[in-house]
């Protein structure tokens, strides 16, 4: 295998990749989504600037994956915070955990996406959506809405969950210990068809823990909370802001 070759595997195991190096499309992706209040500062202490807080707000979220080119189905739990970069308005990507390891690793090494493993879960129970997060046999995050309550506009649906995502990619440099690039990465969902949207009462419990400390920003107020299914496709990522050049720059000052 020459180094050409060896260049076009785009990951390793060389003879044996891990996902498709291509554009991903979803087809019916089902989000469960609650917006809440959180405390303001702690909010501050984990945004990583040059992203600005309007309000102290948090994202939390299920999405349970239907199917996926190259992955199959899976389900994913995050949380996603409301920021401004440059006077656009968007969310910055806080944290994902995942029942997939293809899409966990893909989603790291081909973007800049916050992923880790985990065990999600969405699911209806007697008259609820329910949507849980474990890490191991500990119970992360528990998040309830009445199943299809009342229907919410499809255009606010779209609106939702197509803001412009941010987050930071960093490529640790193994021969020198420091940072081979560090960037503020953007990206956005295209090609969306919102098939269904319902919106209804909610509740949301987040519990301590060390490897998912999604408890860190606690829920003071459910503000609104949204049951969507969709088909999208991720559009790849492309940077905003270069950290190295923002260091370096302020130490030659």
């Amino acid at each position: 295998m020459n180094p050409l070759e060896i260049l076009r595997r785009g990951t390793t195991p060389l003879t044996a990749p891990v996902y498709p190096l291509r554009v991903t499309r979803f087809v019916d992706r089902e989000y469960f989504n609650v917006v809440y209040r959180t405390d303001a500062d702690a909010l501050r202490a984990v945004v990583p600037e040059p992203l600005e807080i309007d309000e102290p707000l948090v994202r939390f979220e299920v999405m349970k994956m239907g199917e996926v080119d190259g992955y199959g189905p899976y389900v994913e739990s995050g949380q996603a915070i409301p920021v401004t970069f440059d006077g656009e308005r968007g969310e910055y990507l806080h944290a994902m955990y995942l029942d997939n390891f293809a899409a966990t690793v893909s989603g790291r090494e081909l973007s800049a996406y916050p992923k880790v493993t985990g065990t999600p879960d969405l699911r209806v129970d007697q008259g609820a959506l329910v949507g849980t997060l474990a890490r191991g046999s500990e119970r992360v995050a528990t998040a309830t809405m009445g199943y299809k309550w009342e229907p919410l506009d499809l255009d606010e649906a779209k609106a939702q969950i197509t803001v412009p995502t941010f987050m930071v990619k960093l490529v640790p440099d193994v021969f020198t210990q420091g940072m081979r690039a560090a960037h503020l990465v953007r990206t956005e969902i295209t090609d969306i068809v919102v098939k269904e949207a319902w919106t209804g009462p909610a509740r949301l419990q987040l519990f301590e823990h060390a490897l998912a400390p999604m408890a860190d920003l606690p829920v003071r107020e459910i503000v609104s909370a949204s049951h969507i299914v969709t088909d999208l496709t991720l559009a790849p990522v492309r940077p905003v802001f270069d950290y190295l050049d923002e260091v370096n720059r302020a130490a030659a000052a």
